[in-house]
């Protein structure tokens, strides 16, 4: 059985890893057209880095946010969490004035136009205002740039659900199956205006796989495991990740008998994360964790990399979607080879490893502790002087 490597209270490098991974996919898959998008999560199962970024989010939230629920005060709690929220929002906001920028940019200069339907920028072109309403509303969200609302909803709500799964870890994923299981029935979304239809991402269906995730995080946040290990378990979970690959890649459809159930039962539809795309990112989650491989070899020097990419996750996301956008539009204008797609996806991906990289050192927690560094030389220096003496 693979050892739990979280400590309560502790930071467990893997979540960093496959966060910084995830983001990685998505920034190739966000440049639709590629060779190396074949290469991502999606092309291998049901699910996708979409999935494994919103568990992780889950899991990350139950461990940085517990605490002061348990301790409290309340309030101190809830602005901790929804001041997160705030810089979700904002982010959001940015990185969607830059895109219209960059979109703009490449129909005014570039002759771009056929990129309009493509991202979703219709609507900003012949219904200006209403537009204009539903970007800092949320209810309008340009393609690609989906997942950030998505994460605000979800961590607003956050406090109740921690609150829920700090009394039974049971109970907050029965209530999150509820909400998935109605919201799936009745087709139950936010509204997406100035559009017809919901968001991308249905966070009435999302949170379901979020709440598993903010339970993981509690059990975490105390040195164990919401699943423990079980061999049978393990094989299931693995035997499903097998099933799930030939299906995607021998492309066998629907499900047998799934005329007769539900959509979001038996089919992969990802607004409302279908079960089979919300089993298979449990599955994954599951075999990965618990095999000590894994553990070792994400322990490795190149995953470091990786590692700080996971750390700054919001910011790398930020400026790969930035950067995803424009590589869209040097694409739609410029007919790439496999080379250059190669050149032009590596330098997004070092461009958002050295804004990381940056990040770490003029962090508060950086700078706090490269001067406990220095005051320990300083130290040692005064003792090795008397020693002199």
């Amino acid at each position: 059985m693979t050892p739990n490597t979280t400590l309560p209270g502790g930071r467990d490098h893997r979540l960093d890893i496959f966060r910084g991974l995830a983001l990685m996919m998505i920034f190739i898959n966000h440049v639709p057209g590629n060779v190396f998008e074949h290469l991502t999560s999606r092309n291998f199962g049901f699910s996708d880095a979409a999935e494994a970024f919103v568990l992780m989010s889950g899991i990350a939230v139950g461990l940085a946010y517990s605490r002061g629920f348990a301790n409290g005060p309340l309030l101190d709690a809830l602005l901790k969490v929804w001041r997160r929220a705030g810089k979700i929002y904002v982010t959001h906001i940015v990185i969607t004035a830059w895109a219209i920028a960059i979109i703009a940019a490449g129909i005014v200069f570039l002759d771009t136009a056929d990129m309009v339907q493509k991202v979703n920028f219709t609507r900003l072109l012949d219904r200006p205002l209403a537009a204009m309403i539903g970007i800092p509303l949320l209810t309008h969200q340009l393609g690609y740039f989906n997942i950030l609302p998505l994460y605000f909803v979800l961590l607003v709500i956050s406090p109740v659900y921690i609150m829920i799964g700090q009394r039974s870890r049971l109970a907050l994923v029965m209530v999150a199956a509820v909400i998935w299981f109605i919201a799936g029935t009745h087709r139950l979304n936010l509204p997406n205006y100035p559009n017809p239809g919901g968001w991308f991402f249905n966070p009435f269906s999302w949170q379901l796989l979020y709440a598993i995730g903010i339970a993981a995080g509690l059990e975490a946040k105390e040195g164990r495991k919401l699943v423990p290990y079980d061999g049978n378990l393990f094989a299931i979970a693995a035997g499903f990740l097998v099933l799930s690959l030939v299906w995607v890649k021998f492309r066998l459809g629907a499900f047998p008998g799934s005329g007769t159930l539900p959509f979001f039962i038996s089919g992969y539809d990802k607004t409302f994360l279908a079960l089979p795309r919300l089993l298979h990112a449990l599955a994954l989650a599951y075999v990965l964790t618990n095999m000590d491989a894994v553990t070792r070899l994400l322990a490795t020097r190149p995953f470091k990399p990786l590692e700080l990419m996971g750390q700054h996750g919001l910011y790398v996301f930020a400026a790969g979607s930035v950067l995803s956008i424009a590589l869209q539009v040097l694409r739609i204008r410029y007919e790439t080879t496999l080379l250059q797609d190669a050149a032009l996806l590596m330098t997004g991906i070092l461009i958002q490893y050295w804004l990381a990289l940056l990040l770490s050192y003029v962090s508060p927690k950086a700078r706090k502790a490269a001067a406990e560094k220095a005051k320990a030389q300083e130290d040692l220096g005064g003792h090795a002087a008397l020693l002199r003496r």
